[in-house]
């Protein structure tokens, strides 16, 4: 029952909103009473924070499947875009914004986390790209990955790239482009045309 209840809270919750979704709409949309509920999450803060992170290690478990498989590191981000983009394509509420205004302390937990996995993940596959010849050898990897990371946060402030006017797929393919053409060797640079030639319309 428990993973049932955060299963549908995140799905209410990327679609209405943290502030928005009470611990009654939830049991409703359950068919359950709000005991239940309670049984297993003293409150809704702590449901918030069940749902946030257990989204984030969904979304780990998929960017460690698409690592271990992906052809190149340049197609590697391109599938990790379209994964997390696919797991959040629900996303209307602007749920970021939401934790980050209402949640402050998950917020900052859970970016603590981000910055670590991604960090991680993002050094390795920078790594990997210079061993095979996709990334210059000249590259500062340590930097280049916490600038990376900075972007991708970057393009979720609303103050900076308002939602009305930009679509998230639309920063993301942009953003992704923009770093990869800052650090590709030429084999790299003919791999990421080609790729984006064939895939984008």
């Amino acid at each position: 029952m428990r993973e049932q209840i955060i299963h549908k809270s995140a799905e209410l919750f990327l679609n209405l909103g943290f502030k928005s979704v009470t611990m009654d709409d939830i049991a409703s949309e359950m068919g359950i009473s709000k005991k239940t509920i309670y049984v297993h999450f003293p409150n809704k803060t702590k449901l918030v924070e069940a749902v946030a992170f257990n989204l984030f290690d969904t979304i780990c478990s998929g960017i460690d499947c698409i690592c271990d498989n992906a052809p190149n590191p340049i197609e590697e981000l391109y599938s990790i875009k379209m994964f997390v983009m696919q797991h959040l394509k629900n996303e209307k509420a602007s749920p970021q914004y939401q934790l980050k205004k209402y949640y402050p302390k998950i917020h900052h937990e859970l970016k603590f986390k981000q910055f670590e996995k991604m960090h991680q993940s993002v050094q390795e596959s920078l790594e990997h790209g210079v061993d095979t010849g996709v990334f210059r050898s000249t590259i500062d990897v340590d930097f280049i990955s916490r600038m990376y990371f900075t972007g991708m946060t970057g393009i979720k402030d609303n103050m900076f790239f308002p939602t009305e006017q930009f679509k998230m797929e639309y920063l993301m393919e942009s953003y992704l482009e923009y770093h990869l053409r800052a650090i590709v060797s030429e084999k790299g640079m003919t791999i990421l045309n080609n790729f984006i030639n064939k895939n984008q319309s």
